[in-house]
């Protein structure tokens, strides 16, 4: 029996061509793997079959984040050596935090410059350094940071894209279609397979809706660099429980519906929340590292995507649905050439 409280509990092979590195033609398109989480039993349905999975009365949550234009490619003032940087979020200061790279070490004090096309540029002044090896900039310019990366940055990619560049249907697809609050470094992925039919769909059905916000950042996508797991520092996250989601969810539980996360980040952020005050309006940073054994305090049924070998969205999946139903589920979903990662396919766990 694995230990899971160990990382190599969460490891499998992958096959590299079902890494999805392009999205469907069409949003809805997408497969489905029905994962009852009591029995083990695995069902393969559509995306579109959702609304038919659901009980009038259960309650979508969706996660209304926008992917940030956060990607800033620019060169060092001092050297003119390339630098490459990942906006994650700012302080009360107005200060950026971001992570890096370059050739060598950026010094106390030292600029990087960000060009864009019409000649004008955007400085960043490196004031310090943060134990977790996020870096604080202070911008030149005056603005929002989503002012500022609307001019100046580009659409951050998961690495497993094997394209650095946006292409044009990445701009679209690569956010949610009910994406509304502006803070995320990636998307969550969950909600991309949704269109407005799909989702007038589910309202017809008698399906409610909520909304939370959680900006996706460091933590939920930072690999895990340690054996023991509880030796694994998560990165904080700013997350929104909103008055409106509170009273639907209210209403849910209070006429026996289902509370029905839509992607890890919904989740994570209705956990949290439940953690820290209960079913009340909640906003703040969380550091919640749900792995095995957890117990969940309000959902109840996960849609997911399928999530990269040994992360903590894995580990997160692990502990709603059991370890050993993911791995079967997760072979089973090899096995049928499911598409994985953030234009892949999708699994609902009931």
């Amino acid at each position: 029996m694995q230990n899971l409280d160990h990382l190599s509990a969460f490891g499998y092979t992958l096959p590299e061509h079902l890494i999805a590195k392009e999205p469907l033609p069409e949003r809805d398109a997408s497969r489905l793997l029905v994962l009852d989480r009591q029995s083990g039993h695995i069902e393969h349905r559509q995306i579109r079959d959702l609304p038919n999975l659901l009980a009038a009365r259960d309650c979508l949550v969706f996660n209304n984040t926008r992917v940030l234009p956060a990607r800033l490619l620019g060169h060092r003032a001092a050297t003119g050596g390339k630098w490459e940087g990942l906006y994650l979020n700012s302080d009360a200061d107005g200060r950026w935090k971001l992570i890096g790279q370059t050739r060598g070490y950026l010094q106390p004090n030292e600029t990087v410059v960000i060009p864009i096309v019409d000649g004008a540029e955007l400085s960043l002044k490196l004031i310090g350094r943060e134990p977790d090896g996020v870096f604080v900039f202070e911008p030149s310019l005056a603005g929002s940071a989503v002012e500022l990366l609307a001019r100046f940055g580009t659409l951050p990619l998961p690495p497993y894209f094997d394209r650095q560049t946006p292409e044009a249907n990445d701009w679209e697809r690569y956010q949610t279609v009910y994406a509304s609050q502006p803070g995320s470094v990636a998307a969550p992925t969950a909600g991309l397979h949704f269109t407005p039919s799909l989702l007038n769909a589910c309202t017809a059905r008698g399906i409610e809706r909520a909304e939370v916000t959680l900006h996706v950042g460091l933590g939920t996508f930072r690999p895990v660099a340690v054996e023991n797991l509880a030796d694994h520092p998560m990165h904080s996250e700013w997350c929104e429980l909103p008055a409106a989601a509170v009273e639907q969810l209210a209403t849910t539980r209070a006429n026996h519906g289902r509370v029905v996360a839509v992607g890890t980040t919904s989740l994570r952020t209705l956990e949290s929340a439940m953690l820290y005050g209960g079913l009340q309006p909640w906003s703040g940073e969380t550091r919640l590292f749900i792995r095995p054994p957890y117990q969940f305090q309000i959902v109840e049924a996960l849609l997911t995507n399928f999530h990269l070998p040994k992360s903590t969205l894995l580990m997160l999946v692990s502990a709603f649905a059991g370890a050993d139903s993911i791995r079967a589920a997760y072979q089973a979903a090899i096995a049928e050439q499911y598409r994985f990662f953030s234009y892949g396919d999708a699994m609902l766990i009931v």
